[in-house]
């Protein structure tokens, strides 16, 4: 018995030793956003977030029968996607389709394009929509401090026009991307994103003569200085999205009311140029840090005196991008059809 407690001890001993190797020395918290992502003073970065990593399926997925496959458009900067086909059959396998370029939400500090949450949400959208996706896979902060993301997404969004031409010899894409009906979409960060490409297409030419037919929002990040709806007036600048956007882009000019973030923010150009001709704008009920945000950038957009289309959907007993954490709930398949008969009006 006595020899069996020893025993027993020194194997305790052993993995307590063990355990002591493997835990990281405590180390100065320079900074966090929690429950997302943590910043160390020596400059190291743990994300507390985020989904893990899930391969593409280019002999199709077995849930869905969509296929997809990884590319890479920019080595210096790092800029990479993924691409998405739907299944089809002899009778469509020259068929157009649409093609939906898809920015990832996240905060622009965590998240992926090849993360599973999202390659399950994208196989979803596009075997039900039927269109031809791109997930951008950007440069997050605080590695990379905005504006690297918009630069990455532009490079994107430049390079998908770009396969008009067919030089680059993307097969999926000149073989079944319809270049007359680009759309652009994201959730949350990504739908900020989606808004910002817009303005920039509105101003520099995409290659090729592409234009961007639709845009679609997703509970979309925006703010400014000025407290709006319900939200405190007091203590405004402590706020969740001031916070993060400071710590995002520290370099911004006029803060939160930089016009990437605040589209009527002063100096910010006229939103009647924006690039597309027609938007979609989704928000969630109870999505209290930026739903009614969402409701403010339709109305901003639709008395601005832009001549195009602008829609706003709303599912009022849902939470911030439930239609990407439960594509299987019977709001998100009703965001499916929505976004459907958005892209084939």
């Amino acid at each position: 018995m006595v020899k069996m407690v020893a025993c027993d001890l020194s194997v305790l001993e052993f993995w307590v030793s063990l355990y002591a190797t493997m835990t990281p020395t405590t180390k100065e918290v320079d900074f966090e956003i929690l429950p997302f992502i943590r910043v160390y003073k020596d400059g190291s970065v743990e994300r507390l977030e985020g989904s893990p990593f899930a391969p593409p399926t280019p002999d199709q997925d077995p849930e869905t029968g969509v296929s997809s496959k990884d590319i890479t458009i920019s080595e210096n900067p790092s800029v990479s996607a993924r691409l998405y086909l739907p299944k089809l059959t002899d009778h469509t396998q020259n068929q157009k389709l649409p093609i939906l370029v898809y920015f990832h939400g996240g905060g622009f500090c965590i998240e992926s394009a090849f993360g599973s949450i999202y390659h399950r949400y994208l196989n979803n959208l596009v075997s039900q929509v039927h269109v031809l996706a791109i997930s951008v896979e950007y440069r997050l902060a605080p590695e990379h401090f905005l504006p690297a993301a918009y630069e990455d997404s532009w490079a994107a969004l430049q390079w998908v026009a770009s396969q008009s031409a067919g030089n680059d010899k993307e097969p999926w894409l000149i073989n079944n991307g319809d270049f007359g009906r680009i759309f652009i979409g994201g959730d949350s960060a990504g739908a900020n994103i989606v808004h910002n490409m817009a303005m920039r297409a509105g101003v520099e030419s995409l290659p090729c003569g592409v234009k961007i037919l639709g845009a679609y929002l997703v509970h979309p990040y925006f703010f400014s200085s000025k407290a709006y709806g319900s939200e405190s007036k007091e203590g405004h600048e402590k706020s969740l999205p001031h916070v993060v956007w400071d710590f995002l882009y520290p370099s911004a000019t006029g803060s939160v009311d930089n016009p990437m973030l605040n589209p009527e923010g002063p100096g910010a150009p006229s939103l009647t140029g924006i690039g597309c001709d027609r938007m979609l704008v989704c928000v969630a009920g109870k999505d209290e840090l930026i739903k009614e945000r969402g409701v403010w950038y339709f109305e901003i957009m639709r008395k601005s005196g832009w001549k195009g289309e602008i829609e706003l959907f709303e599912v009022e007993e849902e939470s911030h991008i439930f239609h990407i954490f439960n594509i299987e709930s019977e709001n998100a398949k009703a965001m499916v059809k929505r976004l459907a008969s958005f892209i084939f009006k």
